[in-house]
């Protein structure tokens, strides 16, 4: 079914809304100042809503995610692992061979100068190396 078939289809940005509102609490509040913080950093970002309801940011692919836990907002870069990270902010999983996260708990103070630093990296990274397809 085409988007326009179904008038009650909402968009990734709407979804993103939502979950945000439907949080309600301070991981609300973290998603909606990391979400700016992403589109800040790279205006030509675009908000996509996978597995079945994470926030997802996309240049030249996935960039990075936004999972919320009840003790979490969890920041996960999908190319994390081949990424410069002199501020140190990744803090999750650190061993995997691809991915970095950033576990982000209550009263936690953000970094913005580095975390938007990371985020222009990650699309740096995806917009210079070649696609395979």
């Amino acid at each position: 079914m085409k988007k326009s078939e179904a008038p009650d289809a909402k968009s990734p940005s709407e979804l993103i809304d939502g979950r945000v509102e439907e949080l309600g609490d301070w991981r609300g509040e973290m998603l909606a100042r990391l979400r700016a913080l992403v589109k800040e950093a790279d205006p030509e970002v675009v908000e996509a809503w996978k597995w079945r309801g994470v926030p997802t940011w996309e240049h030249d692919g996935i960039l990075c995610t936004g999972e919320t836990y009840k003790a979490a907002v969890k920041m996960t870069f999908a190319k994390g692992a081949s990424l410069d990270d002199p501020a140190g902010l990744f803090n999750a999983s650190l061993d995997g061979n691809v991915r970095r996260a950033i576990d982000f708990h209550e009263g936690d103070k953000l970094d913005e100068k580095a975390l938007k630093a990371l985020i222009r990296a990650a699309v740096a990274l995806n917009t210079t190396k070649p696609r395979r397809g």
